[in-house]
């Protein structure tokens, strides 16, 4: 275990590995060696570049706190996030598509009842949300958990706000009905940029990126017996939708959002005047 270089450092650290116990972390550190030399011989830094590589993964994680996860955030700008989501939803046949779950989840939110109001200020266009949970066959599932959450008309998060769990807003847990429908009231959300005010926003600027997320309503569905399905749903005609930062954009996700001209929506939900409907449908399929 000595006199190395370019050249054989590689095979020796392999080799270090050969006394590995379980044979899933031998795997996963043969490959992150294998790959990580692979990088460092094709990009060859400086040592000043290579400390500012570090410095910029430790400052990523002095960023993280609990309420921002910069790791995320790099995870996502680099489209690892949505990699790593495409290889963990390999669903068959007609299932609703999947994308990342984004840093602004939060669990256990509010309890809500069908056709309630998730937005506690309500300013903003408003806006009802209108669809069906169905197995692949077309079949209903009732008591589906709908899980949703959204950015409001500035496009900010509650919890960027620094509200407690107690003053939540845009966001909410509600059932589907015995015909597996749901529907609640919000507003319309606005496109907005992840947080660029850290080392994940100066790696986007130096690559000349725009830090930009198109407008979108969350979504995490689930039922017993049933695949999670943890999507978004974006808004037709964004000017992002073609160039979302964390590349989770999908053709199938996309609903056009319409205006409602009567007092009833096609559902048959009583609306206010002008309000915008954003209408979509999932398909859970059955856990294997």
């Amino acid at each position: 275990m000595r006199n190395f270089n370019e050249d054989n450092i590689t095979s020796a650290v392999l080799a270090s590995l050969s006394g590995c116990r379980d044979e899933r972390t031998k795997q996963i550190s043969e490959a992150l060696v294998r790959h990580l030399h692979a990088f460092v011989k094709e990009i060859e830094p400086t040592e000043a570049e290579w400390s500012r590589a570090i410095a910029l993964l430790t400052e990523t994680g002095q960023m993280c706190s609990q309420t921002r996860q910069e790791f995320i955030l790099l995870s996502d700008t680099l489209g690892v996030s949505m990699l790593v989501d495409a290889i963990n939803h390999r669903f068959p046949g007609n299932a609703t598509e999947t994308t990342v779950l984004g840093p602004f989840y939060v669990e256990q939110a509010r309890d809500f009842e069908l056709g309630a109001h998730i937005a506690s200020a309500q300013d903003g266009t408003p806006m009802i949300v209108e669809g069906n949970v169905r197995d692949s066959r077309g079949e209903p599932i009732a008591g589906a958990l709908i899980e949703t959450w959204h950015a409001d008309d500035h496009g900010l998060y509650d919890v960027q706000r620094g509200t407690d769990k107690s003053a939540l807003n845009l966001r909410a847990r509600l059932r589907t009905d015995e015909a597996g429908r749901f529907w609640y009231r919000s507003i319309v959300p606005a496109a907005y940029p992840v947080p660029s005010d850290g080392p994940v926003g100066r790696m986007l600027d130096a690559q000349g990126r725009h830090p930009f997320r198109p407008a979108h309503v969350h979504f995490k569905v689930s039922a017993p017996g049933f695949e999670t399905i943890v999507t978004h749903v974006f808004i037709a005609g964004d000017a992002y939708l073609d160039s979302d930062v964390v590349f989770g954009v999908k053709d199938a996700l996309i609903a056009q959002l319409e205006s409602i001209e009567g007092r009833m929506s096609p559902a048959g939900h009583a609306v206010e005047p002008a309000t915008a409907l954003l209408a979509y449908d999932f398909v859970l399929p059955r856990q294997r």
